[in-house]
């Protein structure tokens, strides 16, 4: 469970960095259902949900506006993988620096954080390539259609994550269907293009 707990919560991370984050903190602070680790606690305090909650309304409303949305995508290379390899260590309970009273942690204990923002990364990356599809084939009309998917689909998979981990595996299904047909509205469209020019 715990494998499908890192998968969902990196792969929500890939998709809305601040999702699976502020999810974590939330029910940490006002349920029993979670709790996070010592190292991780950080996580609940009412100044950093502060933060994540403004920083999600900006990448929610930035991620709608066509144009916009790829530059959000470009910054978002480097804070979505980051987001994900924290959501996996606090989700799955890795040991932080801070619990060490050396200041080091040996690197096996960082595997879960390593693995995490290498799965956002590659969400992410897909995430952008299928939005520039879909800006190219619907003139930006589907940018804002997409991106409530997109977070709607953050939000499941973060929750699914947390709660009923089993969950994750139809989730990252559902993003595999729409990926695939994302791909191949593309090679239809630059099909179609190539036959004209010809």
């Amino acid at each position: 469970m715990e494998v499908l707990t890192a998968l969902g919560l990196a792969s929500a991370a890939g998709l809305n960095a601040y999702v699976p984050l502020l999810a974590l903190g939330l029910l940490a602070r006002y349920t029993e259902l979670f709790a996070l680790p010592a190292g991780w606690a950080w996580l609940a305090d009412p100044w950093a949900l502060g933060v994540l909650a403004v920083l999600l309304v900006v990448e929610v409303t930035a991620d709608k506006v066509p144009g916009l949305d790829h530059v959000n995508d470009l910054l978002q290379t480097v804070v979505r993988p980051v987001s994900g390899g924290l959501a996996v260590g606090a989700g799955t309970g890795s040991v932080s620096l801070v619990e060490d009273p050396s200041g080091w942690v040996s690197s096996g204990e960082w595997v879960p954080v390593a693995v995490g923002a290498a799965i956002a990364l590659v969400v992410h990356l897909l995430k952008a390539g299928g939005r520039a599809v879909v800006n190219t084939t619907t003139a930006g009309l589907g940018a804002p259609v997409a991106s409530t998917a997109e977070d709607g689909l953050a939000v499941g998979l973060s929750l699914a994550a947390l709660l009923l981990p089993v969950l994750v595996l139809v989730l990252l299904g559902v993003l595999a269907v729409a990926l695939v047909r994302t791909a191949g509205r593309g090679r239809r469209r630059r099909a179609r293009e190539a036959a004209l020019r010809a």
